[in-house]
């Protein structure tokens, strides 16, 4: 009976395939109905050697694949520019194109590059934006851009930008009946991937501290689960759940100084604190049944949960100061793995409906529920530290991808690896 509960507990799905590439590829499904028409100009570039980066394109391909833009295609453009002075207005009116952004790179020192761009109403026939610069090496190239596009977001939507941004995904290679787990780092869009642990036996749960210095997970040893907090720029790995029964689904507080975990060390599957510094551990819930997928709310002073206490696994809320519970979810046959947005307002779960799994949107203030995907096997949802967009891993052609939606439904894209399984996705919040 404990081993069916701790899989209830454990539900992922992991579909093995013989390889794995860890460079996931974006393939945009659906946008918005009304998309803003821009053009992002090839940067000009001042230096004898090729860049290794297409500052311009990774720029356009951010844009287009957060579904509010449509880009104007390089073939259709009447002219190059890269500095204010040389563009012509009436070329981009002629295209239809309401913003243009131009852009220059310039060399100046060995690996060292100085990365310059505007962006330009072609309305007002003024910049929004006017001249700005930075310096980066070329490994840093791909972060100029997304910095770029970040700002860009900004201006003509009002909301940051979350091309900055990485997500945290475990993927599985090897043999179907002796895979090899990765827990993969990479940029928002798949690029730069980077191995992190490597294991023979499962990774679950990665989850990220506050400030993305840090990273929690769970991975198996000797068929048992523990719980891992690793530094990411070091490396540094340390070992802070291990009781005997389950160690799960570690969720960092708000303030970076606890982890929320699942624990049966007493016999349950529970909600518990830990404290990180003195390694303090409180119990938060107290039931006969199972509690499990703990995420804190914004603010700290809650904390979202599943719990099948009601018959059926739904989402509760915990008040972490006087520990009283409340149920939060009542549509659909189930509700589980809850997130809340940056800003409190909506409740993101994974709802089974007439035997489908779907990611959900609940309104916190008005209860409505709107479903956002319509695939059969969604799970593990992970919102972006704008609140714009979900990701979340699924199923197609019998593989595990990860897949992205916005909150209202109306912008989709894919993000499948070439070949093998994808799973388990954290986004990050923003590097400061």
């Amino acid at each position: 009976m404990m081993l069916r509960k701790w899989f209830l507990v454990f539900f992922t799905c992991f579909v093995f395939a013989s390889t794995a590439r860890a460079q996931l590829v974006i393939e945009v499904t659906s946008g918005a109905d009304q998309l803003l028409p821009i053009a992002v100009v090839p940067f000009g570039y001042d230096g004898t050697d090729a860049l290794p980066e297409d500052i311009a394109q990774i720029v356009q391909d951010d844009l287009t694949r957060s579904g509010l833009f449509q880009a104007i295609p390089r073939s259709s453009m009447l002219s190059q520019p890269s500095k204010e002075a040389d563009v012509f207005y009436r070329d981009w009116r002629l295209l239809k194109s309401d913003y243009v952004v131009i852009g220059s790179v310039k060399k100046i020192a060995t690996n060292r590059y100085r990365v310059g761009f505007e962006l330009l109403n072609v309305l007002s026939q003024k910049p929004v934006e006017k001249h700005a610069s930075i310096d980066v090496n070329s490994s840093n190239l791909r972060d100029a851009a997304h910095y770029i596009s970040d700002k860009v977001y900004q201006l003509l939507t009002g909301l940051p930008g979350a091309f900055s941004t990485r997500i945290l995904y475990v993927t599985t290679e090897g043999d179907r009946l002796a895979p090899t787990f990765k827990l993969q780092v990479a940029d928002a869009d798949g690029h730069r991937p980077q191995v992190i642990v490597e294991s023979k036996e499962p990774i679950l749960s990665p989850s990220w501290s506050r400030n993305g210095k840090y990273i929690a997970y769970v991975m198996f040893r000797n068929r048992r689960p523990n719980i891992f907090i690793q530094e990411l720029a070091t490396g540094k790995r340390q070992q802070v759940a291990r009781f005997r029964g389950l160690n799960g689904a570690p969720a960092w507080s708000p303030d970076g100084k606890k982890l929320a975990l699942v624990l049966s060390k007493d016999g349950n599957p529970e909600i518990y604190t830990l404290t990180i510094a003195t390694q303090k551990l409180e119990r938060m819930t107290n039931h006969y049944a199972i509690d499990t997928e703990p995420s804190w709310e914004p603010d700290g002073k809650g904390i979202i949960f599943t719990s099948d206490r009601g018959g059926n696994p739904q989402i509760y809320r915990l008040d972490v100061k006087t520990k009283r519970v409340e149920r939060v979810t009542f549509e659909g046959d189930s509700n589980t793995k809850a997130a809340t947005t940056p800003d409190g307002r909506y409740l993101v779960t994974v709802q089974k409906d007439d035997g489908n799994y779907h990611i959900a949107l609940q309104d916190m203030k008005t209860g409505r529920v709107k479903i956002l995907t319509r695939t059969y096997l969604d799970e593990s949802p992970t919102i972006a530290p704008n609140g714009s967009m979900v990701m979340y891993a699924t199923t197609e052609n019998g593989k595990g991808i990860l897949a992205v939606v916005s909150v209202d439904g109306l912008v989709k894209y894919k993000l499948p690896s070439a070949d093998g399984d994808v799973r388990e996705p954290s986004w990050s919040p923003y590097f400061k």
